[in-house]
């Protein structure tokens, strides 16, 4: 029975190649064998389900991977998601038919669309956190192909940004796990709990503050939100549902993780996150209320999303024992919210199909007179929104009650009372801007009328298949159900509970009583108040009958262009410079650098293990042999390194054609937009050519990982080099 883990794992993993190369010949058959593979993991998921309902205990290990294996489990939390993330899966492959019906490299989106279902369901069923980050940087190489399908100017400005978040955030990561695996001699996440107690406050919180970092910035927490907005967008339609419902829970697993294992039951922890989350649920919501693309509001709303469950895991440290409702909320509100944005994403695409706008006076109209369409993104709308007798409002309820159930705790005049009544203000106020941002998207669709309202209205073939139809429908008509009816959400809540170290609440929660009620009739309240006065009366522009939606966010508040890029950038000149100036220092300097390595060497020869006295006898010898040669042969070899480095990156172009060659589909090249960094060689030895040649997509990528690679390489020497002093300090 264990071994469903590993074929969920590596399954879709093998089968990409397969599908690949069955696409190449005849898209229709890819499209078939993609829907064949999605609806058997999506049985496979449910019998994991079905396992763990019954106390069946499933694991797996590929002992002597990786160093220390690759461990795989199983439980109610981690059946659920991987039942999830197979359903979003199926679904959105029912629908990639339709949308890349007129679009190249099919093969190419199926062969990374398969490739990122592998590694998330190798996240999610992680027994330990290497494996975890293992899969967890495979999820983002693989789905940056996915956000750069496209090839436009703005998909690959995107995807650029998607990938210096993810590597950025991985190297981040790594560096935690080298310090708790150090500390707490063990990354197995069962065992983490027993393993910290005896850790120092400040070592603990150095170390949840690095995993944290890396985990919440696939996770679109603040400040590393900055690429949900950009990539969702520009990301096919199918690959935003995904992008939105799955990946970034990828990464609320991780500080859920952190959050039971290393922080149960941490007053400041718990408080920091709180604080976090209530910033992203803010910042996400006034976001989407400002934004004019559909897409872009949907992400906007992605973000805000997550702040509430960010919020909800915070809580869960705060109520220590008592976190019943948070951790139900929080497991609820995460399982709502994937369902929730693949109705909203698909309907989104099916627009974009028949219009190829996004921007909502593009779009204006298009939803008159289609009541399927209208029903399905009604059915999403009303759920985020809060609205009772669907999933969202739920969930909400359950966080809220949390936050008030902790208000009771503290004394009134005590601080952290009124700083969680700005919380829980905060709280309503973000349900409502989450009302205000979904009613303008409804109105602007499917009720207000579009000075081309005739052209629209034009008969043309059916807007969607009847397969989408299906997929959109049956998406659509889960979410009432599991809200007039708690006893199914309370079920899902029951079975994943253990993972976030919950328990069932004493008394059943009353949903529908007026203490719940209330607090959402407060934030539909707020909803329409913005709504009117904000979004229509001061974001709103009257141009004759017609409201439009001039951009009103100003350009300088985008954190991405006014400071992440310009950092990077900085730095990236600051090491071209330095390396330029160390050509044209002295000898006597350079002797001086030198003869410090070799003093840092020493040092580093203190250390026990054979291998490091192996390393420094080795550079010494590289050393002593390099302070011989006359400066023509060092000027050689410098030359040397730099025309191997040509001569790989000319290697790796040629790979990548043959790949592209065998598995995909000859497609006219397009030409490639400069980028904000370059190629690796071109960053180092700068050319004197005015306009260097366009280089390939895929080199210019690695390029940039690598040289973001290089940021974390030098932070790891750090981080050994202390370890030395103080070794033998």
């Amino acid at each position: 029975m264990s071994l469903i883990l590993p074929v969920l794992v590596l399954g879709p993993m093998a089968g990409s190649l397969l599908l690949c190369r069955v696409s190449k010949y005849r898209d229709a058959w890819g499209d078939w064998l993609l829907r064949g593979m999605s609806v058997a993991f999506c049985c496979l998921a449910a019998a994991v389900v079905a396992a763990v309902s019954r106390g069946d205990l499933l694991a797996f290990t590929f002992s002597g991977a990786a160093g220390f294996g690759i461990s795989l489990t199983a439980d109610g939390f981690r059946g659920i998601y991987g039942l999830l993330t197979a359903f979003l899966w199926l679904v959105t492959s029912l629908f990639s038919k339709d949308y890349f019906a007129h679009s190249s490299h099919q093969s190419r989106y199926r062969l990374f669309n398969q490739l990122t279902f592998g590694a998330t369901m190798g996240v999610l069923f992680s027994a330990d956190l290497l494996t975890t980050f293992l899969f967890f940087e495979l999820v983002s190489l693989f789905s940056y192909a996915l956000v750069a399908h496209e090839e436009t100017p703005q998909s690959l400005r995107a995807a650029d940004t998607y990938l210096a978040v993810a590597v950025i955030g991985g190297l981040v990561m790594l560096m935690g796990l080298f310090l708790l695996h150090h500390h707490a001699g063990t990354l197995e996440i069962a065992a983490l709990y027993n393993a910290c107690q005896n850790l120092a406050k400040p070592t603990r919180y150095l170390i949840g503050g690095l995993l944290l970092t890396g985990f919440g910035a696939k996770a679109g927490m603040f400040p590393l939100h900055v690429w949900l907005p950009k990539a969702h967008p520009q990301a096919p339609a199918p690959a935003s549902a995904l992008l939105s419902g799955i990946l970034t829970k990828s990464g609320i697993f991780g500080v859920l993780v952190i959050n039971c294992e290393l922080f149960r039951q941490d007053f400041a922890w718990g408080l920091g996150l709180v604080l976090l989350g209530s910033v992203t649920m803010v910042l996400g919501a006034v976001l989407a209320i400002f934004s004019i693309n559909l897409k872009r509001t949907l992400a906007c709303s992605s973000v805000s999303q997550m702040g509430f469950v960010v919020v909800g895991i915070g809580m869960q440290c705060l109520l220590g024992s008592h976190n019943s409702l948070a951790v139900r909320g929080t497991l609820l509100h995460m399982v709502n919210h994937s369902l929730v944005k693949l109705v909203l994403f698909v309907a989104a695409g099916v627009i974009y199909l028949n219009l190829h706008q996004l921007h909502l006076d593009d779009i204006r109209g298009f939803g008159r007179g289609k009541p399927l369409l209208a029903f399905v993104f009604l059915m999403g709308a009303l759920s985020l929104g809060g609205v009772p007798f669907f999933p969202g409002y739920l969930s909400k309820t359950l966080l809220h009650e949390s936050i008030v159930e902790y208000l009771w705790m503290l004394p009134d005049y005590a601080f952290p009372a009124r700083l969680m009544q700005g919380v829980e203000m905060a709280f309503l106020l973000t349900g409502g801007m989450t009302v205000a941002y979904l009613t303008k998207l409804f109105v602007t669709i499917f009720v207000e009328k579009n000075p081309r309202q005739n052209e629209l209205d034009a008969p043309r073939e059916p807007y969607c298949s009847k397969t989408t139809g299906v997929a959109l429908v049956l998406s659509a008509c889960l979410l009432p159900i599991l809200g007039i009816f708690p006893a199914l959400a309370d079920g899902v809540a029951d079975l994943g509970q253990d993972f976030l170290r919950g328990h069932s609440p004493e008394y059943p929660v009353a949903y529908f009583a007026w203490v719940n009620l209330k607090g959402a009739f407060a934030s539909l309240t707020i909803g329409a108040i913005l709504y009117l006065l904000i979004v229509r009366g001061v974001l709103g522009k009257n141009e004759g009958e017609t409201l439009t939606y001039p951009e009103r966010w100003p350009r300088f508040l985008d954190v991405e262009d006014s400071l992440y890029r310009p950092l990077l950038e900085g730095i990236c000149h600051v090491g071209a410079a330095l390396m330029r100036l160390l050509a044209t220092l002295p000898d006597a300097l350079i002797r001086a650098i030198r003869d410090g390595g070799a003093t840092l060497m020493r040092l580093l020869a203190a250390l026990p293990g054979a291998l490091v006295g192996a390393v420094y006898a080795g550079a010494t010898a590289i050393l002593k042999l390099m302070a011989g040669l006359p400066d023509a042969v060092v000027g050689a070899i410098n030359r040397g390194g730099f025309c191997l480095a040509q001569a790989l990156d000319g290697l790796l172009d040629g790979l990548v054609s043959r790949l592209q060659q065998w598995f995909l589909r000859p497609a006219r090249p397009k030409p490639f937009p400069g980028k904000l960094l370059g190629s690796f060689c071109r960053v180092l030895f700068p050319s004197d050519e005015e306009e260097p040649p366009p280089r390939p997509v895929f080199t210019e990528s690695i390029s940039y990982g690598l040289l973001l690679f290089s940021l974390g390489i030098v932070a790891m020497l750090l981080y050994v080099f202390v370890h030395a002093w103080q070794t033998i300090r």
